[in-house]
């Protein structure tokens, strides 16, 4: 009969687990582990618990370099814990962070990209760090707060949080800069570091280009003078030189504050959530730092109206992937389904709290769609002026009604930094991949602001998101978006050279889709490639900016249409040799 042990034992040699951190696989590992108790129980947490002790033992005495080198892309660096992110990795990258400020004394260039003007200023002012629900999180934390206290920084310490509410945190201390300890949506085995300059947004590409150079020069050199790496880090709750503060209260400020701008009331929605007892919300946070904020948000209010699922800490997520899909929100619909409330909103929430996807119980939205949809509840409902922002990926919904509105849209590639200059224009700044922010917010993506507009949305039009969806729809026409990843052997540059060759598919070419040969009206080449079609169709392919994998994106003006375009765009990459 085999035991547990026996079964244990054979899984710690399948991957490999023995003396060698460098060899060892414990994150496939933990998976398998993770399926085991997902079946039999949770008798096998102690034994996952006991591979993330090695884990940790690798994240604390890594001495070497980062398997792959030190990059950040769209939304910071992400890597492997104890592989690419670890004690010693970390504090040279934050040292990296700090010569930044120490250069802006005598490269008054850098000051416009980081909001101060010296290296004093940027000390006083200092900097807001927090982390996410992943593991490791907090050691990591101690491992930037060391470098920068011994560099003179000030540090705000909020400890677990979110990406959008540390955003708030840094505009309404006045802090120089943010740095968070997130791969955002990524799955278990991944760690993350999000910095952010004075304006609380993604940093822009002069920063993290030296941020990156810097951190390359320092690891490889060894050693740097801002870190110190002979003793246990202190806790950040042992530290008595740093400031501890409560980054939701900041973010509540920063929005009652700016209630001029977006005409989001935080308190009047929250108050009319308690009174109207025909409305149901669920909440899912994926085990993520959200679970610590839907409570306190809600003030308390909402009793069984308010249903908070996967709240509780699990640094596995269950084994999936922690992003707001499809999939994840079955829970969500399947909850409100049961409820009721002839009023249904359901939300799913990412690790790091700034992806959002909603569901009324009946009919998915996702930022697509939702980003659109808020861009009409701010100008024709709340009869605010201004543009709309989506990245060239999102759905041309939002284009449509900026032409209706007489307003104009800016339409950059991925990454919510390509947002800056119209931050303080936009009503709505929105992006593919569920992330969203509007005027008088943080210029960085945030679940939260999205929550409460959608709140508003179905307190104030008594509409469910989908019937609101739908008198849109009737009015300015349906658009079908989709999109979905592929993992690929090639990277970087040679992934690059690789996705050149769809070079071929110029104006005029045509493309099986489905039964149909469409001609390409216009192709879009200032991220990736995207291709319009005659009949406004469009698909669009780009390499992912932090792991991996090709991402495609389709949009048809028909519901049958999206399946046949999301095949055309795999028969495009199988051509080029990617799959």
């Amino acid at each position: 009969m085999t035991t547990i042990a026996d079964t244990v034992r054979d899984l710690y040699q399948s991957c490999n687990i023995g003396n060698n951190h460098a060899g060892s696989d414990y994150f496939t590992l933990i998976r398998k582990l993770v399926e085991k108790r997902k079946n039999e129980g949770e008798v096998w947490q102690r034994y996952i618990d006991q591979v993330y002790l090695l884990v940790m033992d690798e994240i604390i005495g890594n001495t070497g370099q980062p398997r792959e080198v030190v990059k950040f892309g769209t939304s910071g660096w992400r890597g492997i814990l104890g592989k690419d992110l670890f004690v010693r990795s970390v504090s040279f990258v934050t040292a990296a962070i700090v010569e930044l400020y120490q250069a802006v004394d005598v490269e008054q260039n850098l000051a416009p990209f980081l909001g101060v003007s010296s290296l004093q200023e940027a000390r006083k002012k200092g900097c807001v760090v927090g982390f996410d629900n992943r593991f490791g999180g907090e050691l990591l934390a101690a491992a930037v707060i060391e470098v920068l206290v011994n560099a003179g920084f000030t540090v705000h310490y909020a400890g677990e949080s979110t990406t959008g509410v540390l955003s708030a945190a840094l505009l309404e201390l006045s802090a120089a800069f943010s740095i968070n300890l997130t791969p955002s949506h990524n799955p278990l085995e991944y760690g993350g570091f999000k910095y952010n300059a004075a304006d609380a947004g993604p940093a822009a590409s002069e920063l993290t280009d030296r941020i990156t150079a810097n951190a390359r020069r320092i690891i490889v050199a060894g050693a740097s003078p801002l870190v110190s790496l002979t003793a246990p880090l202190p806790a950040p709750s042992q530290r008595t030189d740093i400031r501890p503060f409560d980054s939701l209260e900041c973010w509540k400020a920063l929005v009652r504050r700016n209630v001029t701008a977006h005409g989001l009331d935080l308190d009047r929605v929250m108050h009319g959530f308690q009174k109207n007892q025909d409305l149901c919300v669920v909440i899912d946070s994926v085990h993520g730092a959200s679970r610590l904020h839907v409570a306190p948000l809600f003030e308390g209010n909402g009793g069984e109206r308010l249903i908070h699922l996967r709240a509780d800490a699990d640094v596995t997520f269950g084994g999936i992937a922690p992003e707001p899909s499809s999939a994840n929100m079955r829970q969500v619909g399947e909850t409100l389904r049961a409820r009721p409330e002839r009023l249904k909103l359901g939300a799913i929430i990412d690790p790091d709290g700034d992806r959002i996807r909603f569901t009324d119980g009946t009919v998915e939205i996702s930022m697509n769609q939702f980003g659109a949809m808020a861009y009409h509840f701010l100008h024709e409902v709340k009869g605010k002026r201004g543009m709309v922002a989506k990245t060239v990926a999102t759905s041309n919904l939002a284009n449509c009604l900026a032409r209706a509105f007489g307003e104009q849209v800016f339409e950059p590639k991925v990454g919510f930094k390509e947002f800056k200059p119209v931050i303080g224009q936009a009503l709505v700044c929105f992006e593919e991949s569920d992330g969203i922010s509007v005027i008088g917010h943080t210029p960085e993506k945030d679940a939260y602001i999205g929550l409460l507009v959608a709140m508003d949305m179905v307190l104030t039009l008594n509409l469910n998101l989908g019937e609101y969806l739908q008198r849109i729809e009737e009015e300015y026409g349906a658009y079908y978006p989709d999109r979905g990843g592929l993992e690929v052997s090639a990277k970087g540059e040679e992934l690059k050279v690789i996705l050149q060759r769809l070079q071929s598919y110029g104006v005029g070419a045509l493309v099986k889709v489905g039964e149909v040969d469409q001609r390409i009206a216009e192709v879009i080449a200032i991220d990736g490639r995207k291709m319009i079609f005659e009949d406004g169709s469009w698909l669009m392919i780009r390499p992912s900016g932090t792991e991996p994998k090709v991402r495609f994106y389709v949009e048809s003006r028909t519901a049958a249409g999206t399946g046949n375009l999301v095949q055309a765009a795999r028969a495009m990459l199988k051509e080029i040799g990617l799959l």
